[in-house]
């Protein structure tokens, strides 16, 4: 059996066959859908197709459909009837739903098609600024960020995943003064990051107090842009301690990227890049600046060079379209930031369109995160370092994990709440729409039971027991030796429920909604626990137990496949 194609696609397929067998005359098939049914009591699939082109032939949308069904049927196929005016309904036939759950659970993607086979996608996130500890708000773009890299590399693409540090620029100039005024070397030694986070806001300040000082930060970063031997030291310094620093939250994420280009790497491009908007005179000067107008598509003006001559942000981001362009000749490029760069990126994609740099540009923005009492702001003081919530997170997940196994070794038990902890943090994001704005709270983010990480680890955990004690009590015997088989109504369920994991994740990277895995993989541990609840496993007659076994085994692959997806670990106990 194939597990090439999702199953929408090859039913639609097949059911623009049959209505072409049943109409010849229809020349436009587009609109002849397949998809997942919305009432499971009517059928597995429908399609919806009918009650627009029968209008059209002017015929009845019943005797339309009736013509349809009555084509021979798909091998996957139990029976197809007509329920309402005209919607044409499908159920899966019992020997092909178990042969593709048996062919998922064989398969290395679990049943996920290479739809991305030959094609580049571009993922630029993450993106923190040198010489500042990454706090809570970058974890929404690093874990959706991932998340996204995740599925795309499953679905066959290749990923290119850039993260695009905050690495130049007039703060460095600030920096830099602070350094040579403020430093505390044992601090620099003890905590470099956070000691270059002190000496610039202390600089920072400085520079608002007097203006001589901001002349010297200017001073020096003119050096520093030069060449200066000195500041180029101090520059890379700043830079290669922060790297180091964001290298150890990345491994306790477990986030990897392809590249690390920063700012500074496009900088010397930036000339370039604003000459040739000016030959094809798309850029001109205006009150001092340099410009491309897009009044045409009702956006305000992208400032590509600023009245002192310096580049901005969105001069950057052309040269790295550009080299990305030339370097990797993506179909996609696709950023993850913040809400508040929407009408940057509008800026940006729209002109790079006018310079004609083809490629599928995306903007993936998501809403800030919250405490219960309001944004994370760094004039309140609430500004939660990410390295301190990861160690919160741990400490909590502990005292459950302590609590639920208290018979696990010391060792095993750290193991554990690292793996619950980081889960916990991550999946209270991930679950969401990234477009909302999130609440974070303690108690809903490690519950045990509904929508979180700790309940989807908890599911996958608990099927890994079971299995382990068929091992135990049936030594020798393979649950694979036997066929799959439904005596039961919700072993049927559960079989359709695994078999859309391909859809979900197909689903969830297209429109880049990590929260639609999530939602997909909390209806698939509802469905398993009633299951668990209402049909014997171990006591259940010789093939009829190790059929469960197997769609219990199939469940759990899914589960962990997709928890896979938002870098979420499933140990085999919590």
């Amino acid at each position: 059996m194939k597990t090439d194609q999702l199953t929408t696609d090859m039913l639609t397929d097949w059911m623009r066959v049959a209505f072409k067998a049943a109409f010849p005359q229809l020349t436009d098939l587009s609109a002849i859908t397949v998809v997942p049914s919305a009432n499971p009591d009517f059928g597995d699939y429908q399609c919806n197709a009918v009650m627009a082109l029968a209008k059209a032939m002017q015929m009845k949308p019943r005797d339309m459909a009736q013509a349809v069904i009555g084509q021979p049927l798909h091998p996957s196929l139990e029976k197809m009837d007509i329920a309402g005016p005209g919607f044409i309904n499908l159920r899966l036939a019992p020997q092909w739903l178990a042969g593709r759950v048996a062919d998922m659970a064989a398969s290395g993607t679990n049943g996920v098609p290479a739809v991305g086979a030959g094609k580049t996608v571009i993922l630029d996130y993450s993106s923190p600024n040198v010489a500042k500890p990454m706090h809570i708000g970058h974890i929404r773009s690093t874990i959706i960020g991932n998340s996204l890299d995740r599925m795309f590399r499953l679905m066959g693409y290749r990923v290119i995943a850039d993260n695009h540090i905050g690495d130049w620029g007039t703060q460095f100039g600030i920096l830099t003064m602070g350094y040579r005024h403020f430093i505390d070397k044992a601090a620099l030694a003890e905590s470099p990051v956070e000691e270059l986070e002190r000496i610039y806001v202390k600089s920072y300040e400085q520079s608002r107090a007097d203006e001589t000082w901001m002349d010297s930060c200017r001073q020096e970063l003119v050096k520093l842009q030069a060449g200066d031997p000195e500041n180029r030291a101090l520059w890379q310094m700043f830079v290669q301690v922060s790297l180091k620093e964001f290298d150890h939250i990345y491994r306790r994420l477990d986030v990897k990227f392809d590249m690390v280009r920063g700012e500074s790497y496009y900088h010397d491009m930036l000339k370039d890049i604003v000459d040739d908007l000016e030959k094809r005179g798309l850029a001109r000067e205006s009150e001092g600046a340099t410009v491309v107008f897009l009044d045409d598509l009702g956006l305000p003006p992208c400032i590509v060079r600023k009245k002192d001559g310096g580049f901005n942000y969105a001069a950057t981001d052309l040269a790295t379209v550009a080299t990305r362009i030339r370097e990797f000749s993506p179909d996609r490029i696709v950023y993850v930031t913040d809400e508040r760069q929407q009408l940057h990126f509008r800026q940006v994609f729209a002109t790079c369109r006018k310079m004609g740099l083809e490629a599928r540009m995306e903007h993936i923005w998501f809403g800030l995160m919250r405490l219960p009492e309001g944004v994370f702001s760094t004039r309140q003081g609430n500004v939660i370092k990410l390295e301190r919530l990861l160690d919160e997170a741990e400490t909590r997940a502990l005292a459950i994990v302590q609590q639920t196994s208290p018979e696990m070794s010391p060792a095993q038990q750290q193991d554990v709440a690292r793996a619950v902890g980081i889960g916990a943090v991550k999946y209270a994001d991930l679950s969401q729409n990234p477009q909302t704005t999130v609440t974070f709270t303690w108690d809903k983010a490690l519950a045990l039971d509904g929508n979180s990480g700790p309940y989807l680890q908890y599911a996958y955990a608990r099927i890994a027991s079971v299995i382990d004690k068929y091992a135990a009590q049936f030594p020798g015997k393979n649950p694979a030796d036997y066929p799959l088989q439904f005596t039961e109504p919700i072993e049927r369920t559960l079989a359709m429920k695994i078999t859309r994991f391909p859809e979900a994740v197909v689903k969830a990277a297209e429109s880049y909604k990590p929260s639609t895995m999530a939602d997909y993989l909390y209806d698939l541990a509802q469905a398993y626990s009633t299951f668990y609840q209402n049909v014997p496993f171990l006591k259940a007659p010789e093939g009829i137990r190790e059929s469960r076994m197997r769609l219990c085994g199939a469940v759990a692959k899914t589960l962990r496949s997709g928890l896979t997806l938002l870098g979420i670990e499933t140990p085999d106990r919590i």
